[in-house]
């Protein structure tokens, strides 16, 4: 089951999005909302993907769509998701970091 995200954002800063499951093409629509949102706001975002348990092809072009369009920073993919992002190649282009404050920094 997929639980609602939660957002942090300081002043001056991009936002976090820590979202929690499995995302699909069902469950992708309403994280790419407010990531959407996030980017309008802010042109860009920080996606914690500590806790993403199941991902597919939906979503990894929701995270290449995402970086072509703004300043996406994914922090510390789920085993399962870095072993999609490798087997894609696209862990070489997205901007990926150990943690929040790394991506923070960046």
């Amino acid at each position: 089951m997929t639980s609602p995200t939660s957002q942090d954002s300081s002043p001056g800063s991009l936002p976090v999005i820590t979202p929690h499951g499995e995302f699909d093409y069902q469950t992708v629509p309403l994280l790419q909302t407010q990531i959407d949102t996030a980017v309008a706001i802010h042109g860009g975002v920080i996606l914690d993907a500590t806790d993403i348990a199941f991902t597919d092809s939906v979503f990894l072009t929701m995270l290449l769509a995402t970086h072509q369009r703004s300043r996406l920073r994914i922090v510390n993919p789920s085993p399962k998701l870095a072993r999609l992002l490798s087997t894609y190649g696209v862990d070489q282009v997205l901007h990926i970091y150990p943690t929040v404050h790394a991506a923070r920094n960046a």
